[in-house]
């Protein structure tokens, strides 16, 4: 195990890390400071590179990428009812938006931009920023949850739909209606977020010990995970695998979990004839006879392999993702940390701490250097798996760098709305006049 900065980070203004966030493909991490926000590359288990640094806006605590563009949306405790959009590249704003409270969370895909406040929700077309709809009948939200899937052919969005209950509201970004209601969880929510391709939605309760994973659009359980019995945790981060293979959690405790998503099918193998399979079978039974909890609890699945933290009680967030062709586990924490693990989907177990990156480092800043941007595509979480040919028939050409895609190569089709977001392209947003606008009083009502 190899690590690079195993202390503090060091002192002074940038010391206070306020925020963290993974970018929608896992390419990119981007941390807010009290100085600025910085951009990192995830391209590399060696080398954990700056793309970009800006200290023009003190104090962010919300710093959000769009894919692995040029578009970077930024709030500043300074102005917590202000969202600035800019392309960092060319080291311009691209809009400003006032709102009547403060901004809580953000949410992007190439289609949509959802601002989160306590009682409303804003849904703006990221093509020319305008506002389609704002969600004024949104029950308490003091933690601005909320999440919108990234495959902007659907551009779901689930937020909660009580304060008091479990109940998460699904909402199609799109047609601007809402879809349907889940019964997900008796308690408040903790935590929900959908799947690359927006087919499954996964929740948690502020209880921290039951996962639970839904189809989308109609809302039906597919799997149940339990993270623990002994003592509830506040979940703090829950991702995807890119392909969809993987649940992954992380909570103020030193354990995150993977959970895989295997199919169960009807027709399971027989048990072999032996005395421990004949009391498999029995106890499986009995657990008809048992309480609804009781019984549930025997039938939900375990973490499929876990990872050990060298802390407990800080903010962190995790995410799967492939880097350098093998599936890795990373953990961004308040630390000023990045702890990468390595992860053999085919044996489980608990994964190795490979590296650990100082996020207050010397990193190395190439203002034109894009070496994160890796293809948008879906890549197997496995890594072994070769990546998916391009001669599908549902692509259209690579527009630039900033599309997400590395020059001449050929992007999915699900990858981008119709007319893609090129930000190279000076006529692909409005003049930043008349982009800029005030949230009160103008707003389309639901």
């Amino acid at each position: 195990m190899e690590a690079e900065a195993a202390g503090s980070p060091p002192g002074g203004v940038e010391s206070a890390l306020s925020c963290f966030s993974f970018n929608q493909d896992c390419t990119s991490l981007a941390i807010g400071t009290k100085a600025g926000y910085k951009l990192f590359s995830l391209s590399s288990v060696e080398h954990l590179d700056q793309v970009h640094g800006s200290n023009e806006i003190p104090d962010v605590y919300i710093v959000e990428r769009l894919f692995s563009s040029s578009l970077v949306v930024v709030v500043s405790h300074t102005k917590p009812r202000q969202m600035n959009v800019y392309h960092f590249k060319k080291g311009t704003e691209i809009c400003n938006y006032s709102y009547s409270s403060n901004i809580l969370s953000i949410r992007l895909n190439r289609q949509r931009l959802l601002v989160c406040l306590e009682e409303s929700i804003y849904i703006h077309n990221i093509k020319d920023m305008k506002l389609l709809k704002t969600l004024l009948d949104v029950p308490a939200n003091p933690t601005g949850l909320c999440a919108l899937s990234i495959n902007h052919s659907n551009s779901y969005l689930a937020y909660p739909g009580s304060l008091t209950s479990g109940e998460i509201v699904l909402y199609d970004g799109n047609s601007l209606k809402t879809v349907c209601t889940i019964a997900a969880h008796e308690g408040t929510l903790a935590a929900i977020t959908f799947n690359a391709s927006g087919s499954k939605l996964a929740s948690a309760s502020e209880k921290g010990t039951v996962i639970r994973v839904f189809s989308v659009p109609d809302g039906q359980k597919v799997y149940e995970f339990r993270r623990g019995m002994k003592r509830y945790v506040t979940i703090s981060s829950l991702v995807f695998s890119m392909d969809s293979q993987f649940l992954c959690a992380s909570s103020n405790t030193e354990t995150v979990h993977i959970f895989k998503l295997e199919q169960v099918t009807n027709s399971r193998p027989e048990e072999p004839s032996t005395w421990s399979g004949y009391m498999g079978k029995m106890f499986m039974a009995a657990t008809n006879y048992l309480p609804t909890q009781v019984s549930d609890m025997m039938h939900q699945d375990r973490a499929f392999a876990t990872a050990r933290l060298n802390f407990s009680g800080q903010r962190n967030i995790c995410t799967l993702s492939t880097i350098q062709k093998l599936p890795r586990l990373l953990v961004a924490s308040s630390d000023g940390h990045l702890y990468i693990y390595n992860l053999d989907p085919q044996d489980g177990g608990e994964c190795v701490l490979i590296k650990t990156h100082s996020l207050f480092g010397s990193g190395t800043t190439e203002e034109n250097k894009e070496n994160d941007l890796r293809p948008s595509l879906p890549q197997s979480y496995a890594a072994t798996v070769a990546r998916p040919s391009a001669s599908s028939a549902s692509t259209v050409p690579g527009y630039s760098e900033d599309g997400g895609a590395l020059r001449g190569e050929v992007i999915p089709e699900h990858e981008f709305a119709t007319g893609p977001v090129c930000l190279d392209d000076e006529n692909e947003f409005p003049p930043i006049i008349l982009c800029r606008g005030n949230q009160k009083g103008k707003t389309k009502q639901s």
